[in-house]
């Protein structure tokens, strides 16, 4: 119970408690009501399962990394529309993915992220999906509350993510080495064909 999610989930809790002088119930990081729509669960299962058969046009067409939003009516998680990277894109109109991605990241609003990490380690090389919450630290206080509150909603879609990382800020994701650090600490040598 005391994984760093549970953590940092505490620790937006008690910043929103601060802040709002008000002291929350037990449930409330599961309590939004907000919903998954089919289109994120299909986004999903398509970054998950690689397909070894699949031909180039297929290939090119593989989400690399997409980001999640809440709609506008604040009850569903959905898919951002035109915030994706496609792997066909990479090293044609995206030199570098990681970097891509980053700058995909709102500065002033939470968001939801798979990104389809591609690293070696010592032994050999591998291939990761990583769920990403994005909660700048600019964002409004309501936003990071509602955001905090779903999140276990789409993870519950999202079987079998091995790695999970909460980000709070550009200082903490821009880095490749910490990417590089959530996917296997030391052992990771590059990261998306790059050096770590």
């Amino acid at each position: 119970i005391n994984s760093p999610s549970h953590y940092e989930d505490r620790m937006l809790r008690y910043e929103i408690e601060l802040s709002t002088g008000k002291i929350l119930n037990e449930s409330w990081l599961s309590a939004s009501g907000v919903t998954v729509t089919d289109e994120v669960i299909t986004v999903f299962n398509e970054m998950k399962v690689r397909k070894a058969q699949a031909n180039e046009d297929e290939k090119k067409k593989r989400k690399k990394a997409v980001l999640f939003c809440l709609s506008e009516d604040k009850k569903h998680i959905v898919l951002e529309s035109g915030k994706e990277i496609l792997t066909g894109d990479v090293g044609t109109t995206i030199a570098d993915p990681y970097l891509h991605f980053v700058k995909m990241l709102p500065a002033d609003d939470c968001r939801y992220a798979l990104y389809d990490a591609t690293y070696e380690t010592k032994e050999t090389k591998k291939e990761d999906l990583v769920f990403i919450f994005w909660a700048p630290d600019g964002a409004p206080l309501k936003s990071k509350m509602i955001y905090a509150s779903s999140k276990d909603a789409i993870k519950k879609k999202f079987t079998g993510i091995k790695h999970e990382w909460q980000v709070n800020g550009l200082e903490d994701i821009k880095d490749r080495r910490t990417l590089a650090e959530k996917l296997g600490g030391s052992s990771v040598v590059t990261l998306e064909g790059g050096p770590v």
